[in-house]
């Protein structure tokens, strides 16, 4: 979608910087002020005050003291932010939309590509490789940049430890996981699931099925900037991992009490309840580069105008030092609450300032601002 007339329209001195308000919008409102801009919360009815009290922004001649939401909209639903009405709000406002999950989640994907009128920082186009079922998913575009990711496997044709990965039934947006070391268990497991109603069966036949990677989780948070032609575009801002609910829970129990737990217990959910920081020792950090340039290159190729922005490489390393991507973010990734204010490790040395991902988005969005180029960092 071509949002050249729109972005004519702007005030380049003036741009607000929306995002629905959940996932990682305090990170990218945060981000925002530290640079400069006003913010807007595009909030839901029922879960709106974290953004419309606790998080509200004052200003004292212009300078935020406290809070970081200058303005907030409340609407019925997310999706409500499709509205004719709404979006020539927006654009009024000279809105560039920073997309998240909540917003690829809670409103259609083709009304996203199609139908919303407001210049969006980054590739729109890519938010669809997150839909697991699509022709060309992530794994698909992994596939092509040659990138490592845990196999695919047949249910009948488990014969170690594996994870099935689908949707849960009554938590729409979260996940029904489970793992199955055998065909038996596989089968167990899930009529077990079914039973409670935890999973569908549509979802448990559209389900990907593949090797378990024994190792820790790292979430890549990197950027790239088109507008870049000095240094390297391609940065890394931050490394998370997540607290999952009751998975979590369940490895803080000793083996006794596991074995012990009754059927509604026995087997742990996977649902994302939390954040926290890392860092990568340096010898598997100089891994990570070469995953990045493999993704950008093939996003350019298969999705042009390809990567645009953040975006989040989830992985896991075995005892053999080699990464698997399980997930792709191609956009602002789930973690980045963890570097809101004070940043990143690795961000900070990078920048020689507190940077965190919302920080960094609103640096390019200021940087293509003032030299006229926002229409090559938005779609």
């Amino acid at each position: 979608m071509d949002m050249s007339s729109y972005l004519s329209e702007y005030d380049n001195e003036n741009i607000t910087i929306g995002a629905i308000a959940s996932h990682s919008a305090l990170d990218v409102f945060d981000g925002a002020v530290e640079e400069g801009f006003k913010t807007l919360a595009i909030c839901q009815a029922g879960r709106e005050r974290t953004y419309t009290e606790f998080f509200k922004g004052y200003r004292r001649d212009g300078e935020m003291y406290r809070g970081m939401v200058d303005d907030s909209i409340v609407l019925d639903k997310f999706k409500d932010v499709m509205g004719q009405e709404m979006q020539v709000d927006l654009r009024s406002r000279s809105t560039v939309m920073i997309p998240n999950r909540s917003f690829s989640s809670y409103v259609d994907i083709e009304d996203i590509e199609e139908r919303f009128h407001v210049p969006m920082f980054g590739s729109r186009n890519m938010l669809r490789v997150e839909e697991r079922g699509e022709k060309q998913d992530y794994y698909w575009l992994l596939e092509k940049a040659g990138l490592p990711f845990p196999e695919k496997v047949a249910p009948e044709d488990i014969d170690e430890l594996t994870i099935i990965k689908l949707h849960h039934a009554v938590k729409k947006l979260e996940r029904g996981f489970f793992t199955a070391s055998s065909y038996e268990e596989y089968q167990q497991k899930s009529e077990l699931l079914l039973k409670q109603g935890i999973i569908t069966q549509e979802a448990l036949d559209g389900a990907r099925v593949e090797r378990y990677v024994i190792g820790p989780v790292f979430n890549l948070d990197f950027f790239y900037s088109p507008l870049e032609s000095r240094a390297n575009a391609i940065e890394l801002i931050g490394v998370d991992w997540r607290f999952e609910s009751s998975l979590d829970g369940h490895v803080r129990l000793p083996a006794p009490q596991q074995i012990s737990l009754n059927e509604k217990q026995i087997v742990p959910e996977y649902t994302v309840v939390g954040h926290n920081s890392a860092t990568i020792r340096e010898s598997l950090l100089e891994k990570t580069f070469p995953m990045a340039e493999k993704f950008i290159e093939a996003a350019r190729e298969h999705y042009y105008p390809g990567m645009i922005g953040p975006f989040c490489l989830q992985t896991c390393i075995d005892k053999d030092m080699n990464y698997y991507i399980y997930d792709v973010a191609p956009r602002i990734g789930g973690g980045t609450n963890v570097h809101m204010s004070v940043g990143h490790p690795y961000g900070n040395a990078l920048w020689r300032r507190q940077l965190s991902t919302g920080r960094r988005v609103a640096m390019e969005v200021k940087r293509a601002a003032e030299e006229d180029r926002l229409s090559e960092i938005c779609t």
